[in-house]
């Protein structure tokens, strides 16, 4: 998978998620880390290693302030 640029509806640039091994990271406007999607056990968890749920909920991140 290549880098995944995420913008908002108006082409603003919001983010990017990488994958790195077979883990996604989701990194934030300014280049912050702020969590993590495992596949391989179906969880997201957030900048500090807190689970936030099942399934990819990556893009929950960018509107979270934590």
């Amino acid at each position: 998978m290549q880098n995944q640029v995420l913008k908002n509806s108006r082409g603003a640039y919001l983010g990017v998620i990488k994958q790195r091994g077979n883990v996604l990271e989701i990194f934030g406007r300014t280049g912050q880390f702020l969590g993590k999607y495992d596949p391989r056990i179906n969880q997201t968890f957030n900048k500090t290693g807190e689970k936030i749920g099942y399934g990819n909920l990556l893009t929950m991140l960018l509107c979270t302030k934590m």
